[in-house]
């Protein structure tokens, strides 16, 4: 009898292998996330609608069924019923997104109505984000152009690569042309666009430098006079 029931276990665990264990609600799950029950019972304010939203609205893209079920700790079935309340929900008149189901996989999306408003917001240009080493390096370009890379570097006495490329990026400095010697390095100089960015009709109507940097920039300048410049 022993040897019997020995088998009829071997067998049943050999199924259950083949099949996949299935989870309890309620019970620790194998990924070592924590079980809903003990959630809720932690934060009274989680709860699995919630859960499902905020996965969907990170990731951006589609989720299987499976993978947001393994995530919220329940069924693959309870986590469908919770699915098709949240698809009721989004399909009132008052919600700009709705729930699309592709292939037991779930993905929010903007309802169609909201596009053009959408596309509005797209067409609207992104103003460039100019920190202090960008904003330093336009500087010296606009009060000293045209100007080499190898002369904003001696300036600011670091490397200016970055800064550079970031300006011709954003449309706020152009190419003006390759000094007359030696490498032909680029010279640099500020666009019309610097000009409207900035609100002025011309360089002359920047603010004036300080006697400090003034005296850098003639030293610099003096030193050039014999340069002869190719534009």
């Amino acid at each position: 009898m022993q040897d019997i029931g020995k088998e009829e276990q071997e067998t049943a665990e050999t199924e259950v292998s083949e099949q996949g264990v299935q989870e309890v609600p309620g019970t620790t799950p194998q990924d070592g996330t924590e079980p809903v029950a003990d959630r809720a019972r932690r934060d009274p304010s989680w709860n699995e609608e919630g859960a499902i939203e905020a996965i969907l609205f990170a990731m951006g893209d589609s989720v299987e069924l499976n993978r947001l079920a393994s995530a919220i700790g329940l069924s693959a079935a309870e986590t469908k019923k919770i699915l098709d309340r949240l698809k009721e929900k989004y399909n009132r008149p008052e919600s700009g997104i709705r729930l699309l189901e592709l292939d037991s996989s779930y993905q929010l999306c903007t309802k169609k109505q909201y596009y053009g408003n959408l596309i509005i917001l797209a067409k609207q240009p992104k103003k460039p984000q100019i920190t202090d080493v960008v904003m330093e390096t336009l500087s010296i370009i606009a009060y000293k152009q045209p100007v080499t890379k190898a002369e904003i570097e001696k300036i600011r006495g670091v490397s200016s690569e970055h800064a550079i490329n970031k300006l011709l990026e954003y449309e706020l400095i152009q190419e003006l042309g390759r000094l007359n010697i030696p490498g032909r390095p680029i010279l640099f100089g500020t666009t019309e666009k610097f000009l409207r960015c900035f609100g002025v009709e011309s360089t002359d109507e920047l603010p004036v430098l300080d006697e400090v940097q003034i005296e850098d920039f003639k030293a610099e300048a003096e030193a050039e006079l014999d340069v002869h410049v190719d534009v």
